[in-house]
């Protein structure tokens, strides 16, 4: 069956529609790595009553805009959405997708122009996450779109030079057998100059710990022999809780609706180094411990900080789902009190040992500390950041009751966003300006900072 694409959607699919009946105009179709204006011949592969998926067979007539795929892996890992077009045209779909969202869902016009904030689109990430087979062939790599399939990967062209020479390192080491049978995840992070490295395990609980620890610490010292960057790791008997944000690829969850990894709090044994990792911004330098949730586009997470936090001063400010304290440690230079929340237990301890002296930090839901003693604080400057699921309508609710001036949202989801925008905007915020961070080059993913004045 032949269609045409109209657009894309946020999560990556192109949308076509079926013929139009005596009903209306016809079922949605949605047909991954397409491009609007391209007819291509797709068969349906889901149905239901309100939309089908399909999958596209031939490129009938391709977009001027289609190019060839950098990433030998591209379609069949569920890492990239983008790869088939080039990174201006990425931004422009992102940047339609984003003031679609908002006009369809908070029914709301950017009054002022969208503040695009580009990334290089290529070997950004400073982490990522792979999945692990020993027991017999050994097979490392990541999941298929939409599947726990593994798909064998021996390198990512999104991921650091550092992170691939340690994907690389384990190819070796797997094919020479020597990653332990019970072996099921890999964790890789690098610091922001792409020289050091933390690694974390994940085991099968079926070994006793002295064993599992003592594998683990074998495959270390192979790993620091053609790898000496590696500077810390750890091993876990279970992969624990996570949250919120997309795999590859791992986005690290942050707190809020599920707790995300300890950290060398609970759970992990030490196998390598201190059981803290530094990563230097240029507001400081931040401990982030394993679990602890980071932002991965080593590029782009200065100048992130500085469109949430540059220019702004004052008496108090409140810094919700802080994290291990990214904004907070930036307003603290011109805040005089900062009031930081965060409910996850590992990033709420970077949190506190990241923290200056006129930091106030709080381990709590913001949920529940909104509802208690956030009326005590009188907030010049609130920022959040919450997960994925957004702010919800009870914390939307408590801002619009605490009343500060001047509120600064940062989003991964623009549907979330555009859901919690009116409320904050019917409760008496006005939006100032909208800035799209783009963190995740090659993926639908987008970041946005919302300015919000009252």
């Amino acid at each position: 069956m032949e269609f045409t694409i109209e657009k894309l959607i946020y999560g990556g699919d192109g949308l076509a529609r079926l013929p139009a009946d005596e009903k209306g105009r016809g079922k949605a179709v949605f047909v991954p790595f397409t491009l609007p204006g391209e007819k291509v011949e797709a068969s349906i592969e889901e149905e239901k009553p309100g939309f089908a998926r399909a999958r596209a067979r031939r490129i009938v007539q391709a977009s001027p805009e289609r190019i060839e795929a950098q990433c030998p892996y591209f379609q069949r890992c569920g890492g990239c959405h983008y790869q088939h077009t080039g990174y201006p045209q990425q931004l422009a779909i992102k940047a339609e997708i984003l003031k679609e969202n908002l006009r369809r869902l908070a029914k709301m016009e950017l009054s002022s122009a969208l503040q695009v904030h580009a990334s290089p689109p290529w070997n950004y990430r400073n982490r990522t996450r792979l999945q692990v087979r020993a027991e017999s062939n050994f097979t490392l790599g990541y999941f298929k779109p939409g599947s726990h399939e593994l798909l064998a990967a021996e390198a990512c062209p999104i991921s650091s030079p550092l992170l691939n020479r340690a994907i690389e390192t384990l190819w070796k080491l797997g094919r020479d057998g020597k990653i332990p049978s019970e072996l099921r995840e890999v964790e890789l992070f690098a610091n922001e100059d792409d020289t050091r490295l933390q690694v974390e395990f994940y085991s099968e609980a079926r070994e006793d710990k002295r064993r599992r620890t003592q594998a683990a610490h074998e495959l270390v010292e192979g790993l620091r022999t053609d790898l000496p960057e590696v500077l810390s790791a750890c091993v876990f008997a279970q992969n624990p809780v996570r949250a919120k944000t997309p795999t590859l690829t791992s986005q690290r969850t942050r707190g809020e609706g599920g707790a995300p990894m300890q950290g060398h709090n609970v759970g992990a044994d030490w196998i390598l180094g201190p059981g803290e990792f530094l990563y230097r911004t240029k507001t400081g330098r931040l401990r982030v411990s394993a679990g602890s949730f980071f932002q991965v586009n080593r590029f782009l997470v200065d100048e992130l900080v500085s469109i949430v936090t540059g220019g702004r001063s004052g008496g108090v400010a409140l810094d919700l789902y802080a994290g291990v304290g990214l904004f907070t440690v930036a307003l603290a230079a011109s805040f005089g009190h900062i009031v930081a929340v965060e409910s996850s237990h590992g990033s709420a301890k970077d949190l506190k040992y990241n923290s200056p002296r006129n930091v106030k930090t709080v381990r709590s839901t913001v949920d529940e500390y909104l509802a208690g003693k956030a009326e005590k604080v009188r907030a010049e400057l609130v920022v959040v950041d919450p997960p994925r699921a957004g702010l919800g309508d009870r914390v939307a609710r408590s801002l619009v009751k605490l009343g500060a001036p001047r509120l600064i949202y940062v989003s991964c989801d623009p549907a979330t966003l555009a859901r919690d925008l009116s409320m904050l905007t019917a409760g008496g915020y006005r939006v100032e300006q909208v800035h799209l961070v783009d963190l995740f080059p090659q993926t639908y993913h987008i970041e946005t900072v919302v300015e919000f004045v009252r």
